[in-house]
């Protein structure tokens, strides 16, 4: 009871003090609490949005990174898996190492002219691979540097390993490349980490006759993981399935923070058990973040331990960026306001000293306040005010009309697509019960072509959904054909991952469905459609090539006046055919994608046209090599 009681004290001496303020002190506090609690949210939720934007951009372009090198890796195991496979199939190494009698010269002679030179090709024709090894049970003819015999390594752990896979491929990563020859005169190994692949071979089965080895150092088959270029805010790790780590030795995380490889270990392991990942760690003060990506094919890990010290350096400056900001705000507000209120409350304060004089009993002369007095001229804003506030909320609820009903006829939309598909699902469904593949086939096409064109999220698309699409489209277009359109794209799979413009090679492809042949029966030719893709100078240029009836001089020069116009002035020639069958056909298409390209990538990009009358027809697009994340690539 005492204690609300004194409370209730404090509150009530607080707002005597506070009533007894004057009106501008009042409204200098007033403005000074109302501008404080937005700006401490926005500053909030700028602050969050800042931090959460300097991770994901560490994030992201540290996991690119990591799946380049991670392609790199991957080149290199192909490599040394073909190596190993040429050298395991090949008939007379397997007669060499099976060999149980001690060969006569001749054959010496004719296997190290042939055979042995054809080992040494292989090796010459990778240059990245260190070594490659033969090894024998037999005691057949050592020839340095391919084949010994398998008592030298027969001990060693990765080569009992490999044995006991029988066949399979078997990788092995070593702290050291210990020459094979030196190993019995008590030198020490060299410290250089490699990685070497092993394949066991048994001819017949079970029958042991000997092992293909392959290494490469590391240094190679992961050259981020060992550069030389000194990094200061990430480095990458090889971790192989053993859980033996293989880094850079100089400038390492691993040196200045002791407890970083045990807990890389441990996570690794429980990811392997459980298939998740802890992305962040935090030691001695300082935050990392650990990306992982496995390598499935090695039975390993490739991980990019990034340094977040700048980043929190960039974040501590932008908070104390928006302290200040805000400081510098509020002070700010507050000289204006006491300014602005001395000059708005002047007359207020000549009404109130006058009013003091009257009740004090001084006689009323009277008071001349321009505007009609404070009175007059506080009524005459406050309905000013008032009006404009019933404008402003009137706007409001008309925005808010349009919105719900923007809202509703967008739902609309989706119930009609959902409506589309399910209807085109079922039918596709009567169609399997009748075993019409054909139809079948075609319905999902023809829903896959709608879902394309309904689901407009964005302007830009990886390569692979519009290539998608039109592999659709030609799917659906071939029904209609007697003689089919053969679609053939000679794209290699990383440029599949390219950001283009949505709907900018399908009106190409169409312009060449419609206008390409001219349908006579007397055309029995193959009806082919090629999409190319090359690259210059961080440009990709994209080919889509027919083998139709061409253009004429004339009409090439016409539809690329068309194609390059900035209005459209009159119908243009189709890019294909002769137009005497289509005089419709106009390149409005092209223009429309040209235009877009030259828009979004600027006045650099866009299309040509190029053509044979009789022969073929050619669209180059250009546009520039970029990310999903919109940069572009150097």
């Amino acid at each position: 009871m005492k204690l609300g009681k004194r409370t209730r004290d404090i509150w009530e001496s607080f707002f005597y003090w506070w009533g007894r303020r004057s009106l501008q002190s009042r409204l200098i506090a007033a403005y000074i609490f109302i501008i404080l609690g937005p700006c401490l949210m926005v500053s909030f939720y700028s602050y969050k949005a800042i931090n959460n934007t300097y991770f994901k951009d560490a994030i992201d372009k540290n996991s690119y990174l990591l799946q380049m090198e991670k392609l790199h890796i991957n080149n290199q195991v192909e490599a040394m898996e073909r190596a190993v496979q040429m050298a395991y199939e090949d008939k007379e190494v397997q007669d060499y190492l099976a060999n149980t009698e001690e060969p006569d010269l001749v054959e010496l002679v004719d296997f190290n002219t042939n055979v042995f030179t054809n080992m040494t090709r292989i090796q010459y024709n990778n240059p990245n691979i260190e070594h490659l090894r033969l090894y024998s049970n037999s005691n057949v003819h050592e020839i340095s540097p391919i084949i010994f015999r398998e008592s030298r390594v027969a001990s060693e752990p990765w080569y009992q390993k490999a044995e006991k896979l029988k066949g399979k491929f078997s990788w092995s990563f070593l702290n050291s490349d210990r020459d094979l020859l030196e190993r019995f005169y008590g030198q020490k190994p060299k410290l250089v980490p490699k990685v070497s692949l092993l394949r066991e071979m048994s001819i017949p089965a079970d029958n042991h006759i000997g092992m293909v080895q392959v290494d490469m150092l590391l240094e190679r088959f992961t050259p981020k993981t060992y550069t030389t270029v000194q990094d200061s805010q990430s480095q990458m790790l090889l971790v192989d399935g053993e859980m033996q780590l293989f880094t850079r030795p100089d400038h390492s995380f691993l040196q200045e923070n002791r407890k970083m490889a045990a807990a890389i270990t441990d996570r690794l392991q429980s990811y392997n058990k459980t298939g998740n990942w802890d992305i962040h760690y935090t030691e001695n003060g300082k935050s990392f973040l650990f990306i992982n990506t496995p390598l499935d094919r090695i039975d390993a890990h490739l991980l990019n331990v990034v340094s977040m010290e700048g980043v929190m350096k960039e974040i501590s400056h932008t908070r104390n960026l928006i302290i200040g900001v805000n400081i510098g705000f509020i002070i700010l507000v507050t000289v204006i306001a006491y300014v602005l209120n001395a000059f708005i409350l002047k007359n207020l304060r000549r009404l109130t000293e006058t009013m003091k004089k009257v009740r004090r009993g001084e006689a009323y002369t009277g008071i001349t306040i321009r505007g009609g007095g404070e009175v007059g001229e506080l009524a005459h804003h406050f309905s000013k005010l008032m009006n404009t506030i019933n404008t402003l909320v009137a706007q409001a609820v008309q925005k808010q009309a349009l919105s719900k009903e923007a809202e509703l006829r967008t739902l609309h939309n989706q119930i009609d697509a959902h409506f589309l598909y399910n209807t085109l699902e079922n039918i596709k469904m009567l169609a399997e019960m009748e075993n019409q593949r054909t139809i079948s086939d075609a319905l999902t096409s023809l829903g896959g072509m709608m879902r394309y064109n309904f689901k407009w999220s964005g302007e830009y698309v990886k390569l692979r959904d519009e290539v998608r699409h039109i592999e659709n489209y030609i799917e659906v277009m071939n029904i209609r054909f007697e003689y089919p359109i053969v679609l053939k794209l000679r794209i290699e799979a990383h440029y599949l991952e390219l950001e283009v413009l949505k709907m900018s090679l399908q009106p190409i492809v169409e312009n060449s469905v419609k206008h390409a042949w001219t349908g006579d029966k007397e055309e029995m030719k193959e009806r082919i459609i090629c999409i190319d893709i090359s690259e210059s100078e961080g440009d990709i240029f994209i080919a889509v090539h027919d083998n139709g009836i061409g253009l004429t001089a004339e009409r090439l020069a016409t539809l690329n006046e068309s194609v390059y116009a900035v209005k459209e002035e009159q119908p243009a020639a189709s890019f294909s055919g002769t137009g005497a069958n289509n005089p419709r056909a106009s390149g409005i298409g092209l223009r429309n994608v040209h235009q877009r390209l030259q828009l979004f990538y600027g006045g650099a990009y866009g299309l040509e046209v190029q053509s044979e009358p009789g022969k073929w027809t050619t669209v180059f697009m250009t546009l520039p090599k970029v990310l999903l994340t919109g940069d572009k690539q150097p």
